[in-house]
């Protein structure tokens, strides 16, 4: 590798997705490290969404606006960053949470105002569709995510487990299990969080954090 092409080679947390295919060209005269807008525009909507799990505030209230117009339009921007640089599996991540965040967003807002057709009785099944349907692609992410940092891998993990704990709590109307739910989803905020300090110390000039070793080597 001849020293321009180290020059194009962004740092951070989104390198440390990409290190298996670093031989990539950048495709764009672009640098940096999407992670620096998408992980903690994650974490600020996951603290919401955990704080509506647990029932301190109502989910079709204050969480929308900051899953809509912080987390959701920061996944998108990651993304785009991310293809911009040609890192793929970077914005395949951001892109995936991306699409829950806006989609969730957009059940809870057609579920309030009668948008999608959706009945009383059907509400439980539209509700545990939506969660099964996102439970079995972070599940497929999560084993993707074996050779990445264990930080990655854990958070993915920690969604998964969210998810179904939320997905018991909708079919057997247990507000316990909403809550334990939202317990794990404060746990992989924190995750996060660790993961933006760690790639907004990068960008200011410091250290990496410690993100672990992958699963599979």
């Amino acid at each position: 590798m001849t020293t321009a092409d180290s020059a194009r080679i962004p740092e951070g947390v989104a390198q440390d997705i990409e290190a298996p295919a670093s031989s990539q060209a950048t495709v764009a005269p672009l640098t940096g490290d999407p992670a620096i807008v998408g992980v903690p525009t994650f974490v600020v909507g996951s603290v919401m969404l955990g704080l509506a799990l647990i029932n301190y505030a109502p989910a079709t209230g204050g969480a929308l606006p900051i899953i809509i117009m912080a987390t959701g339009i920061g996944q998108l921007l990651a993304t785009v960053w991310s293809a911009a640089l040609g890192q793929s599996a970077v914005a395949a991540v951001f892109a995936v949470f991306g699409g829950f965040w806006l989609s969730y967003a957009a059940l809870l807002t057609g579920l309030a105002h009668g948008w999608w057709g959706v009945t009383t009785a059907t509400t439980v099944h539209t509700v545990a569709a939506f969660l099964i349907s996102w439970i079995v692609i972070i599940a497929v992410l999560t084993l993707a995510s074996l050779r990445l940092p264990l930080a990655f891998t854990l958070i993915f993990v920690l969604v998964e487990v969210a998810l179904l704990l939320v997905l018991a709590g909708t079919v057997n109307g247990s507000p316990g299990l909403d809550r334990g739910g939202g317990i794990v989803v404060f746990a992989f905020a924190a995750v996060g969080a660790y993961v933006f300090a760690g790639s907004l110390s990068v960008a200011t000039g410091g250290q990496p954090l410690p993100l672990g070793r992958p699963v599979i080597t």
